[in-house]
């Protein structure tokens, strides 16, 4: 691995891939800093629905962006997330913001606020950063890219754990169809879509644990 006061690893993938735990503990080991980037537009997400905005309402939303401060804070196991000054780190991960966030993502003005507040982050450390457009839009120039593939069945298998921790209880069948559409919306969205860079490496981590994941990215960045 190089030796430079700024490194940037970025993980890219679908919705329940496994990127957001696998980036935390790769940043974790190495001593980095841990950038979640869902988090932020969940907090966005948070506050759009307290304020009762309709989620079609892109100028609103967009307004609401321009005085909205959104604050990520480390500590040893996760990341608290702050939107004003309010910790909403547990309401970012409710099944109603797993629907909100997805129509708040695509405002192109909520992205640009927070593309320019998550290069500001990049620019002056070692940071892990994952989510669904880093190596295309926010990290072009990463130096290392990740793209986490996984099936269907298995991502819907991870969130169910997650939510059923939290006390949410769904089935996997609801469970798939809300990965599926998010999927789709991903992808198909005009601004900043879910989308492979061509250097990234692709990891699929179906049938892979939490830990294999985390020793297959830190030999990827030590070679």
């Amino acid at each position: 691995m190089r030796n430079k006061e700024t490194y940037i690893v970025v993980i890219d993938g679908p919705a329940a891939s496994g990127k957001s735990t696998t980036a935390r503990l790769v940043a974790k080991k190495l001593g980095w800093l841990y950038l979640d980037t869902g988090a932020m537009y969940r907090a966005m997400a948070v506050k759009t629905v307290r304020n009762g905005i309709r989620l079609d309402d892109a100028e609103a939303i967009a307004h609401l962006a321009e005085h909205t401060q959104i604050r990520l804070e480390p500590n040893l196991d996760n990341i608290r997330v702050f939107v004003d000054g309010e910790e909403v780190t547990d309401a970012i991960r409710t099944p109603e913001i797993d629907k909100a966030v997805g129509p708040v993502c695509e405002v192109p003005k909520v992205r640009e606020i927070l593309v320019a507040q998550q290069r500001q982050i990049g620019s002056s450390t070692r940071l892990v950063a994952e989510g669904r457009d880093m190596g295309t839009i926010v990290f072009p120039n990463a130096d290392l890219k990740v793209f986490m593939v996984a099936s269907i069945k298995a991502r819907a298998i991870r969130r169910q754990k997650d939510q059923e921790k939290r006390g949410i209880h769904l089935t996997l069948e609801e469970i798939e169809a809300d990965i599926e559409r998010r999927d789709a919306r991903d992808s198909q969205r005009e601004n900043s879509p879910l989308k492979q860079a061509e250097d990234a490496v692709i990891l699929d981590t179906s049938e892979l644990s939490i830990e294999e994941q985390v020793d297959w990215i830190i030999q990827r960045i030590k070679n």
